[in-house]
């Protein structure tokens, strides 16, 4: 491998305990172990679906919980979500070797270049899905990326934490590799065949 697509949240940077606490208190208003593990279960499939399932479950309007991600956001300007352990040493052998360490996000630009930027990261690139390109498990943010930078998909890994991430990589014919944090809960179901499963991001730095 030469080159790194990164998803962001949950694998470049740790965005889902805090997620995952903000909508658990919006929610159930509380912390409750097992509150916890429900909304962490929630949000293994996207924040919108956790959002849309609480409100149903809680009667909790959807504009709450919204606002809950949103206050989030704007406390990570002065306390951000920290980097993912791994990553910055993964980046920098991407680097050492000659590649280029890209992100691909759902995440707004905004909040993304904002987290990105005040931890120092600097990726070559990043293409955000708001900016109107289509979501995962399209491939078509990855394969923006490749276009970008003529790269030849056989030399980039893309690195996630949820099984669409693995299905968007194998869809842009690119390795996929999924970071599975010990006690996360994830089902592998709709995962494509061949993906690397990894509970730290320094097993990956050996493929480089």
């Amino acid at each position: 491998m030469r080159h790194i697509i990164w998803d962001m949240g949950g694998t470049l940077i740790d965005t889902y305990p805090g997620v995952v606490r903000a909508l658990c208190r919006a929610a159930y208003g509380d912390l409750a172990p097992a509150h916890l593990r429900q909304t962490s279960a929630l949000t293994r499939i996207s924040i919108a679906h956790a959002i849309e399932e609480l409100s149903t479950l809680r009667g909790v309007p959807r504009a709450a919980l919204e606002q809950a991600h949103e206050d989030l956001k704007t406390q990570w300007r002065t306390r951000p979500a920290p980097v993912m352990d791994g990553a910055r040493e993964l980046m920098a052998r991407v680097w050492e070797r000659g590649g280029l360490n890209l992100v691909a996000t759902h995440r707004d630009r905004e909040s993304a270049t904002m987290l990105v930027t005040i931890h120092g990261l600097d990726p070559d690139d990043m293409v955000c899905a708001p900016d109107g390109v289509e979501r995962k498990p399209s491939p078509a943010m990855n394969l923006l990326l490749a276009q970008r930078h003529g790269l030849d998909p056989a030399e980039v890994l893309c690195v996630g934490d949820r099984p669409i991430d693995a299905v968007a990589a194998s869809r842009a014919a690119m390795a996929p590799a999924l970071l599975v944090s010990p006690g996360t809960i994830l089902t592998l179901e709709g995962a494509a065949d061949g993906t690397l499963v990894v509970a730290s991001l320094r097993d990956l730095i050996p493929l480089f």
